[in-house]
């Protein structure tokens, strides 16, 4: 994995946005192969690519090929609110303004769609007039209330679902800016124009998980009697989608996951069982062969013990449960010729923030996708977890010495570990913020309160913090089995007199 940004403006410039968005679009009509993600924000354009297919000549290469195309015309959309937000009050004080003038001031521009990201449909919108505009929260709090209109520095924008978040909240939308159950889930998209009016009437409802797990599989092939405390089906991730703000997924840790298939001859990518924290219990529907990966636990075949890295025959009516056992938090269940399950946007894994998917419940049946023969008992030794994780850094696109000096400075704990990512307790880190950009996978975000934040698969696509380090992407799969409190190290992997020049290095250059 390597990604590299282009900056077409610096700050607030809609000509820059413009040119982002028509090389976004342009790619994403015609995606070469190995391209993963093009995701536009205000100024820049993220480009993320699996260099083994894909070079870095031969992407700008098609890059300047595409430069004269132009952005398409958008739409313009009339959203209701009612201005009932918990900060409303304080943005008043703290701006000198009156409630009614807050809503007047709120509501007065037509407000440009700059990118939809950080959660499913999250527009981006400016600008905010000058006399309303107060930087972002020192921290995200975390939970904000789905459907909050809320507003930071030159940016107002609608939380289509409740999320974590930073912004100053002003009320409510009265309209669902994303709902998956929707022919058209996005109600915008980036370029659309949108007018802010005061509203009255009920808050829209949340939108229920989309269900990608067939309801009457064709070949039946286990039951989960109990469920763990997070079992979800994966495959390789979601690519291309990050423009709409739609999360990766995939495996938190693909190795583990990668392994599990070859142990039973799947192609890499197919669906397959992640179990975290606590193993569910299951019973098989037919005889099975299947391999199991990953750490923290062994599998429990009728009592018998089953360590990982290895392929067993799971029989008929016998039931499979688990038992924590060593360092790491999750294991993967591959079942010869995967698992059946529906896609959204070209994924089957689910993207929970986003209502797409989710964990397995009591009484759930899985389906095999097809019937495979495959011979059991192959074995592969798995790579040894580390007591103390030790992860290589690269600079990230707000790289500072001193940040990365601090990153480099001592250890850190795992204070909350998700898919979304990892918050860090240790050294107070030199953070920041500013216009919302893509955020790379394995970048180390730093908010003003200085406590990093690692972004993991489940990551919102953009976000406004500085991004000050980048986790090199082969150690990703470590951060997968990482858990509270266990203890991380960082060392440097760059050139630091030629830091803008080793390939896998976030990169910020002009228009191809």
């Amino acid at each position: 994995m390597e990604g590299f940004y282009l900056v077409f403006g610096e700050g607030l410039s809609e000509e820059a946005n413009r040119l982002a968005q028509a090389l976004a679009q342009a790619l994403l009509k015609a995606p070469p192969e190995g391209l993963w993600e093009a995701i536009p924000a205000y100024g820049t354009l993220y480009l993320e690519y699996d260099s083994r297919r894909l070079s870095r000549a031969r992407l700008l290469t098609l890059l300047r090929r595409l430069a004269s195309w132009e952005e398409g015309e958008g739409r313009c959309v009339e959203i209701p609110v009612r201005y009932d937000g918990e900060d409303l009050l304080e943005v008043a004080r703290r701006t000198g303004l009156s409630l009614e003038e807050v809503k007047r001031r709120h509501q007065a521009p037509l407000y440009r769609v700059y990118a939809l990201g950080f959660t499913p449909g999250f527009p981006f919108l400016a600008p905010v007039e000058e006399a309303l505009r107060l930087p972002r929260r020192p921290h995200p709090r975390p939970r904000v209330p789905a459907h909050s209109v809320a507003m930071a520095g030159p940016q107002t924008g609608i939380y289509p679902l409740p999320s974590p978040g930073g912004w100053h909240l002003l009320g409510t939308a009265l309209v669902a800016v994303y709902d998956p159950h929707r022919e058209e889930p996005f109600l915008l998209r980036p370029g659309d124009r949108v007018r802010f009016r005061e509203g009255v009437g009920p808050t829209p409802p949340e939108p229920a998980p989309l269900e990608l797990l067939p309801a009457e599989p064709r070949f039946p092939a286990f039951r989960v009697e109990e469920p763990g405390l997070m079992d979800l089906v994966v495959d390789q991730g979601r690519f291309l989608a990050g423009h709409l703000g739609l999360a990766r997924s995939g495996p938190l840790d693909p190795y583990s996951a990668a392994l599990a298939n070859r142990l039973v001859g799947n192609p890499p990518g197919t669906p397959l069982l992640e179990m975290a924290y606590r193993g569910p219990v299951l019973t098989a529907l037919e005889d099975l062969v299947v391999g199991f990966a990953g750490y923290g636990f062994v599998a429990l075949l009728d009592g018998e013990e089953i360590p990982p890295g290895q392929s067993f025959l799971w029989p008929r009516g016998k039931t499979l449960s688990f038992r924590p056992w060593g360092r790491g938090v999750r294991v993967y269940l591959a079942v010869a010729g995967g698992l059946e399950v529906h896609t959204f946007f070209g994924s089957a894994s689910p993207d929970l923030r986003g209502r797409v998917g989710r964990s397995l419940r009591a009484l759930d049946v899985l389906g095999l996708r097809e019937r495979r023969a495959v011979r059991p008992g192959l074995a592969f030794r798995q790579r040894p977890l580390p007591g103390v994780f030790r992860l290589r850094l690269l600079p990230g696109p707000q790289f500072t010495e001193e940040a990365f000096r601090v990153l480099l400075s001592a250890p850190f704990r795992v204070a909350r570990a998700d898919r979304m990512g990892l918050e860090l307790q240790g050294p107070e880190v030199p953070g920041g913020e500013g216009l919302s950009e893509a955020t790379p996978l394995g970048g180390i975000q730093v908010p003003p309160s200085g406590r990093p934040l690692v972004l993991l698969a489940d990551k919102g696509s953009l976000g406004g913090y500085a991004k000050r380090a980048q986790v090199v992407a082969e150690d990703l799969w470590l951060l997968g089995q990482a858990w509270p409190g266990a203890e991380l190290v960082y060392t440097s992997w760059f050139n630091r007199e030629e830091k803008h020049k080793p390939p896998t290095l976030p990169w910020k250059g002009k228009t191809p």
